[in-house]
């Protein structure tokens, strides 16, 4: 299994191959005619994202599973694009976050400041008080700052100075990095990985696509076409659709299956933990959801596990990096071979 943006072996750099589309793309239904529908939030990310459908529908597909997506490529190929457009699709709080080495926890989740009027301290929220947060470069700051979103992503809270204060629902990070340029950059720890229900890797747009973008199509015009067609509320429905999603007792053996599988020491150095699996069935719901069924297919899990684990494995004696994640890949692959379907 090659990341969606790579369909050659592990030795060749993702970025550089064509988009493989084997994910049934949802129905292309008006956006203007059915607001808040997911096929409408796919074809109007779409406007500044041509040629990468099936990325798209992963994106989408995260956000309604009540997850968070890392996105992991060189850069110039759209990760912020893809990014912004999630964020201007919807009728949510938008946050963003440009990483550097410098920034402080304070940055992100805010901080109690002194008020001379009424002589008490206030908390003034950071960009983290968002419904959508993008945490651009996320690797291009300390382990202490990253570490400052592990309670917002785990918890959908912040604790700071013995108070905690609830993040507003829907909560969705969208993290960017570069995994190839590793001068000034602090590789993310497993924990924080394993917060990510999903990582994607863009890669190149296809030859003919890529000559519009050359030739003249402006981003920021494109992405001032992107219309707000989803509310907060609808969103929200749309999680509590994915939650009703039904599963076969089976098919929740054989999502057991596969994470036990993930801990075989001849494959993985690190295996996938509980939290994996609860993960790997939420975003199958959210595929099965896409597909327009109300019940989970083995198929919706094989589909979507590689994108799951992929970054939550660390290989016998491979780095984590870009290199790495591409081998997991395929390791996945493998092992997903070597376990009986129901």
């Amino acid at each position: 299994m090659q990341e969606v943006s790579d369909k050659s072996s592990t030795e060749t750099d993702p970025a550089q191959s064509p988009t493989e589309t084997r994910f049934p793309s949802v129905e292309k239904e008006g956006p203007s005619e059915k607001p808040g529908t997911i096929a409408g939030l796919v074809e109007e990310i779409e406007k500044v994202l041509a040629g990468k459908r099936e990325v798209v529908e992963l994106a989408v597909a995260t956000l309604v599973a009540g997850g968070h997506l890392l996105l992991e490529d060189v850069p110039g190929v759209g990760k912020t694009t893809l990014a912004r457009a999630m964020a201007n699709s919807l009728d949510c709080k938008f946050g963003r976050i440009q990483f550097t080495s410098d920034m402080l926890p304070s940055d992100v989740l805010g901080a109690n400041v002194f008020n001379p009027s009424t002589g008490e301290f206030q908390f003034r929220p950071g960009p983290v008080f968002s419904h959508i947060v993008l945490a651009d470069e996320v690797n291009r700051t300390s382990p202490r700052t990253q570490s400052a979103l592990l309670e917002a992503m785990n918890e959908s809270q912040v604790s700071l100075d013995g108070e905690t204060y609830p993040l507003e629902a829907p909560f969705f990070v969208i993290a960017t990095q570069n995994p190839k340029e590793l001068h000034g950059t602090y590789p993310l720890p497993e924990s924080q990985l394993d917060r990510f229900l999903v990582s994607l890797s863009i890669g190149y747009p296809d030859p003919a696509t890529e000559k519009l973008v050359i030739t003249g199509r402006n981003e920021e015009q494109q992405m001032k076409n992107v219309k707000r067609v989803m509310s907060r509320e609808q969103l929200l429905a749309l999680r509590q659709k994915v939650s009703d999603v039904s599963i076969k007792e089976p098919l929740v053996d054989y999502i057991h299956n596969i994470v036990l599988a993930t801990r075989d020491p001849a494959r993985f150095e690190l295996g996938a933990s509980p939290r994996a699996g609860i993960q790997l069935l939420k975003a199958s719901r959210a595929v099965a959801l896409m597909r327009g069924r109300d019940f989970v297919s083995p198929d919706d899990i094989r589909y979507v596990a590689p994108y799951v684990l992929a970054h939550r494995l660390v290989l016998k004696s491979a780095s984590q990096l870009f290199a790495g994640r591409s081998q997991a890949l395929s390791r996945v692959e493998e092992m997903l071979d070597s376990i009986q379907v129901p």
